[in-house]
């Protein structure tokens, strides 16, 4: 019998015996295996891994009833996007060949994906349980957002429309806010780089407050950058306060879990990083639109209230009230001088009394405590008296004075005017009035007849004339 290998593995009489070395029939059979079993596709399940430190990673490939050794090498090993882990059901790719020092056979992987559910996705939910078991996604390690900024910086690709959106939204909402720009790529083999040295430029250089990883949405693919353990530890490290603005609103990112606040746009990344500048400004504008209409309200009240006074009936109604109080202070003032009379009418009758029974009596004793008695009720009366006239005569000028600050003469002597119509109307406004209309103008001492001419109208520096 001969087999595949070139040698028979029957002596027979007429054929000269062949001695092998070991390693001479492993390296034939590895080269018979390898040129027989180039390129497989085997499935099965991973059990007993085990990556060295080399970067090659070894496993067995299992099914119900057989199993075998697999290597894959550094570089295919650095291709992969997610970790081999036993009991993953996988689908290889490579070739069947022999390990000569151990003289067994193990395949060579060249490439491996996940049976089920996708590579990427495992990859994904596989960062995100280490992660979250070092505690890299807790509350407590998230630094706050400053609520001021002075400076943003933000890492992102230099076209399209991400920052655009951004600066248009920043720009609008605080108008101070600069913005840093660190050009990457945000897709592709190297982008998950590129926006880890972005992140720590910014932390070297000091000049921003807080820093924002944006893109635009896109498939688990295109981020795959930003779902990579690579990143995410670079976001984790920083000293300033990171901000994920990646995707739509429904994708989610390890960078998104490590980052210290989740924008779900770049755009809502620039309205939470102003969010308090734009409220200040929002409640300043608010407080001078309520100034100026208190403002507004408190100038209308005034005029109406001149109006009221500077009427004809109203000046009447005042002068009456001075005139009834006027009338009040002169009875008082009467009634005083006359209870003041009578008491010291009295108070002499009294005297005389006093006089005439200490001539009677002789005691002089009683007469000079009498004259004391009645000079002190003289002074007492005197000076009630001089008080109540002086009370009265302060409430009098200070009415005096009232009236003349609100009496229109008095507004007429600073140069204003007091227009009346033929019956005696007060006018407010040059729509009372036409052309040919005799019209009284009352000034501070005396008034004038005028005919009207021409008739104008002014609203917000403008004439309409008639």
């Amino acid at each position: 019998m001969v087999s595949q290998l070139g040698f028979s593995f029957e002596e027979t009489k007429t054929q000269q015996r062949r001695v092998w070395k070991i390693s001479e029939l492993t390296g034939q059979l590895r080269l018979e295996v390898e040129r027989s079993f180039s390129d497989l596709w085997i499935e099965g399940e991973i059990c007993d891994f085990r990556p060295a430190a080399s970067g090659h990673l070894y496993f067995n490939l299992k099914d119900e009833s057989a199993q075998l050794s697999v290597v894959m090498f550094r570089r295919q090993a650095g291709l992969l996007r997610f970790r081999p882990e036993d009991g993953l059901h996988v689908l290889l790719r490579g070739k069947l060949s022999v390990y000569e020092q151990r003289g067994s056979v193990q395949i060579v992987a060249e490439h491996l994906e996940v049976m089920g559910a996708g590579s990427l996705q495992l990859a994904f939910e596989q960062v995100k349980r280490q992660l979250q078991h070092e505690g890299l996604f807790d509350a407590e390690r998230k630094k706050p957002l400053p609520a001021f900024p002075r400076c943003v910086g933000i890492v992102t690709s230099p076209s399209g429309a991400v920052i655009r959106d951004f600066l248009n939204v920043a720009g609008r909402r605080h108008s101070a806010l600069q913005v840093l720009l660190y050009p990457a790529l945000v897709q592709g083999d190297a982008a998950a780089a590129e926006v880890a040295a972005g992140i720590a430029f910014f932390n070297r250089s000091q000049e921003v407050d807080v820093i924002v990883v944006a893109r635009g949405g896109g498939s688990l693919e295109d981020l795959t950058p930003f779902n990579s353990e690579f990143l995410a530890r670079a976001i984790a490290a920083s000293d300033l306060p990171v901000v994920s603005a990646i995707g739509h609103e429904t994708d989610f990112t390890i960078a998104d879990f490590v980052a210290d606040l989740r924008a779900p746009t770049p755009s809502a990344a620039a309205e939470l990083i102003t969010g308090a500048q734009h409220k200040i400004e929002e409640q300043v504008e608010q407080l001078s639109l309520r100034i100026h209409r208190a403002a507004r309200y408190a100038l209308i009240q005034a005029r109406e209230r001149f109006a009221r006074l500077s009427a004809p009936a109203a000046f009447a109604r005042l002068q009456d009230g001075l005139n009834r109080r006027q009338q009040r202070v002169d009875e008082l003032s009467y009634r005083a001088e006359t209870l003041v009379g009578r008491q010291l009418q009295r108070a002499s009758q009294r005297v005389q009394q006093l006089s005439s029974e200490l001539i009677r009596h002789d005691v002089s004793h009683r007469l000079k405590l009498a004259d004391e008695r009645l000079e002190s009720l003289a002074g007492r009366l005197l000076h009630a008296q001089v008080a109540t006239d002086a009370r009265h005569r302060a409430r009098l000028k200070s009415l005096e004075r009232n009236l003349v600050a609100l009496s229109p003469l008095g507004v007429l002597s600073r140069g204003y005017a007091l227009v009346y119509d033929e019956n005696g109307a007060l006018l407010r406004d040059a729509a009372q009035a036409h052309p040919g209309q005799i019209l009284k103008t009352r000034l501070a001492r005396g008034s004038v007849e005028s005919r009207v001419t021409q008739t104008s109208q002014e609203s917000n520096g403008e004439q309409n004339k008639e």
